[in-house]
């Protein structure tokens, strides 16, 4: 990997964190499925764009960009290694050969000027080491009129849908896994527009979006997946077996409220936001 300016995302991502993500990005997807079209709708990835897919995991996103962009070329730039390894993969088998993976840091990473069209993310963008540095310079590589697009959690509800289903847990979260250090580093849409406007950005739409997160075919398997993901395995690593076990049952039995002939689907509220680059001759 070349530079990396945030190395803290970057162990992380390339320790268990990332290899679970790998090696379930099919549960993933799932879970955040719901939220791709929104997202590409912001984007409006056209037949010929130059697209950067920005934190692009196990490559989803990117392709379904490269299939939107099929008289283009996409990149997928992400710090994982497993998970690029899985996106490199999971493209082949579909037969894309206008995608490429790249692994590095996008705050830093050597980007084409102005050769991109579009800017996307579902979500990656929220581990930047400098908010405003890595947004200064995704901006360089877009051309004048490009458009960036990308998702971002909104503030936790605690009396919202996932809160009731998983408060038994709430008591043992004590602290973001190391994967999910900066997850909330964009919540409040004031700093997101104040981060872009210095970055140099305008035409900042921030709007709030709504869908349906797919934990699991059934209460018991949804379990097991969010016991299973990071920030949870994380803070349960020291508790006793006993505890697990009676935490695991009541997590069951909450979530059997939200199966249904999906799955099982909690509500998930993200902002998606877009922004398009200020003219040189007006950033000072």
């Amino acid at each position: 990997m070349r530079a990396i300016a945030n190395r803290q995302q970057a162990e992380a991502w390339n320790d268990w964190e990332g290899i679970h993500w790998a090696e379930h990005s099919e549960r993933y997807d799932a879970m955040m499925g719901a939220f791709n079209a929104p997202l590409f709708a912001a984007a409006g990835v056209t037949a010929d764009d130059r697209v950067l897919d920005v934190g692009c995991g196990t490559g989803q996103t990117t392709r379904i960009a490269a299939r939107q962009a099929h008289d283009g070329d996409v990149v997928g730039l992400d710090l994982s290694a497993p998970m690029l390894e899985r996106a490199r993969r999971d493209a082949a088998a579909e037969g894309l050969s206008n995608v490429t993976f790249e692994q590095g840091d996008a705050q830093v990473h050597p980007l084409p000027v102005r050769g991109f069209d579009v800017l996307l993310s579902r979500g990656g963008v929220m581990f930047f080491a400098d908010h405003i540095a890595a947004f200064t310079h995704l901006r360089h590589s877009l051309v004048p009129a490009g458009r960036l697009a990308f998702l971002g959690p909104q503030p936790a509800d605690p009396d919202g849908a996932y809160a009731r289903a998983t408060a038994a847990l709430a008591p043992f979260l004590r602290e973001a896994s190391p994967a999910a250090r900066g997850m909330g580093s964009l919540l409040d849409p004031a700093r997101i527009r104040q981060v872009l406007t210095a970055a140099g950005f305008t035409d900042i739409d921030i709007a709030p979006v709504e869908a349906p997160m797919t934990f699991g075919s059934d209460a018991v398997d949804a379990t097991e997946f969010i016991l299973a993901m990071g920030p949870v395995r994380y803070n349960l690593g020291d508790v006793d077996s006993a505890t697990i076990s009676r935490v695991r049952a009541e997590v069951q039995d909450a979530l059997r409220e939200f199966e249904t002939i999906d799955g099982v689907c909690i509500p998930g509220h993200v902002w998606i936001v877009t922004a398009s680059p200020e003219h040189p001759s007006s950033i000072k």
